[in-house]
C-alpha cells in the first residue's frame, strides 16, 4: 500500500476502531494486579533505522524474561534488521505483509491468532501515534500493553486502549523513549503520566561484527583496497523532502577524487534505487575508482561494508542508523527531521542539519507527512560543508 493509502486508513478506520475497542474496554473488569510479565512482544512495524535505535529496549526486555520469551512482530521488508540485531531467536519474528489492505488484514488476523497462542501477556507498541499498532496489541489479548497515549494534548485519537500509558516526550531521543516503554513496566500503571523516572541516557550502543567469509565477500565485490568512502544518494527515499540533491552527491564524489588520488567511492542503495545509484556512478566519473553496489548486496552484506570502509555519507534514513553499529565515520545529512530524536548514535557520529525555523516538520503527531514542497533545509547543506567533514574523517 502507498504511505497515503496508509495514512487515511489508519485516520479513517483506524479511529473508529480505537473509539469502538475503547468502549469495549471500559465495559470489561480490569485486573489491577501486579505486573509480572512473563512473554514480551514489541510491536515496531516499520522504519528499520528506528529498530537500530530499540537494541537497547528489547535487551531490557531479554533481561527481564529471557530470549526465549521476546517477541518481534514486524512488516516483513523489515525483518532483515531484526535478524541482524540477532538479540531474540528468529522463530520468535512474526512477519506481516501489506502490499494490499487484504493481505495486511489477513496477516494481521493470523498473527494475532498465533500471538495469542503463544501466550503473550505484555505488548510494547513502538509505533508512537499510530492507531494500528494500538488496536493489534489490544486484540492480542495480552493483559498488559504500553505505549503513548495523547492525555491532554492535541495529538492523533488512539482511544484508551494501553493499561499502562506513557505520555509522548519530544525531547528525549528515540532510543531513551523506547527503553523508556519496557521501564513503565515496573512503575505504577495508575501514577499518570508515565514514566515518572529519570531516563538512562548512557545505554551502550549495539555492535554488529562481521564473519572473515563475509568480508572477503564484500571486498571482492569492491574491488579494491584503500581507502573507502561510501555514498548513499537514496534516490529513492520513500520520504523525498530528505532527500539532498542527487547534483551535489556527484559533485561531492569528484571532489573526494580530486582531493585523494588513493580513495575508492562506493555508491550504495536498495535493489529500487539500483539505476538510480548507477547513473550517480556514471556521473561522478573516475572510471576503476567508483563502484556502484547498489542492488547487488543484502541489508547484512551492508554493515559489513561499513566495517570495511572509512566514511559514510548519507541522508537522514536507515543506513545512518546501521553504521552506527560499525567503526565507520558516519555523516548524516539531517532537514526535515531532528537529530535530537533520531540521531545515529555512537563514538563517530556526524551529524550536518541547518537547523531552520520550520525543522523539524515531521513527527509522530502528523504521522511524517509534512506539508512542505520546497527542502531547503536539505539545500541549505552546501558540498564545501560536507566535503570538510569527508576530509576531517580521512585524516583522521
Amino acid at each position: 500500500m502507498k504511505n497515503q493509502t496508509i495514512k487515511r486508513i489508519d485516520q479513517v478506520l483506524g479511529t473508529l476502531m480505537c473509539f469502538f475497542l475503547t468502549i469495549v474496554r471500559r465495559l470489561s473488569p480490569r485486573d489491577d494486579g501486579p505486573v509480572e510479565p512473563k512473554r514480551i512482544l514489541f510491536l515496531k512495524l516499520i522504519e528499520q533505522g528506528a529498530t537500530v535505535l530499540a537494541a537497547p529496549a528489547i535487551r531490557r526486555a531479554v533481561e527481564r524474561v529471557g530470549r526465549e520469551n521476546v517477541y518481534f512482530c514486524v512488516f516483513i521488508e523489515n525483518r532483515a534488521i531484526v535478524d541482524i540485531l540477532d538479540l531474540i531467536p528468529g522463530e520468535n519474528v512474526i512477519e506481516i505483509r501489506h502490499k494490499t489492505f487484504t493481505q495486511f488484514a489477513r496477516d494481521a488476523l493470523s498473527a494475532l491468532s498465533k500471538i495469542r497462542k503463544l501466550g503473550v501477556d505484555t505488548v510494547i507498541d513502538m509505533e508512537l501515534m499510530a492507531r494500528a499498532p494500538a488496536i493489534l496489541a489490544y486484540l492480542t489479548g495480552a493483559r498488559w500493553r504500553v505505549g503513548l497515549h495523547r492525555f491532554t494534548a492535541e495529538g492523533p485519537y488512539r482511544g484508551d486502549l494501553m493499561t499502562h500509558r506513557v505520555q509522548y516526550n519530544p525531547y528525549l531521543h528515540t532510543s531513551v523513549a523506547y527503553r523508556l516503554l519496557v521501564d513503565s513496566l515496573e512503575l505504577d500503571p495508575r501514577d499518570l503520566p508515565l514514566a515518572k523516572v529519570s531516563p538512562n541516557l548512557n545505554e551502550p550502543r549495539h555492535r554488529f561484527v562481521p564473519r572473515p567469509e563475509e568480508t572477503e565477500k564484500v571486498r571482492q565485490l569492491v574491488g579494491r583496497a584503500g581507502p573507502l568512502v561510501v555514498l548513499n544518494p537514496n534516490t529513492g527515499d520513500l520520504l523525498p523532502i530528505r532527500m539532498w540533491p542527487t547534483e551535489r552527491f556527484v559533485e561531492l564524489g569528484q571532489r573526494i577524487l580530486e582531493q585523494n588520488p588513493n580513495v575508492t567511492l562506493v555508491i550504495t542503495g536498495a535493489p529500487s534505487e539500483q539505476a538510480g545509484a548507477e547513473e550517480v556512478c556514471r556521473r561522478i566519473g573516475g572510471n576503476e575508482r567508483v563502484v556502484s553496489v547498489a542492488g547487488r548486496t543484502t541489508l547484512r552484506d551492508v554493515l559489513v561494508l561499513y566495517t570495511i570502509a572509512d566514511v559514510l555519507v548519507t541522508n537522514d534514513s536507515g543506513p545512518g542508523h546501521f553504521a552506527s553499529m560499525t567503526d565507520i565515520h558516519n555523516i548524516v545529512l539531517f532537514g526535515p527531521e531532528t537529530p535530537q530524536l533520531f540521531g545515529p548514535l555512537g563514538e563517530k557520529r556526524h551529524v550536518i542539519w541547518a537547523e531552520l525555523a520550520c525543522s523539524p516538520c515531521v513527527s509522530p503527531y502528523n504521522h511524517r507527512f509534512s506539508p512542505c514542497s520546497n527542502n531547503v533545509c536539505m539545500q541549505s547543506i552546501t558540498v564545501d560543508r560536507v566535503y570538510r567533514e569527508v576530509a576531517s574523517a580521512l585524516a583522521s
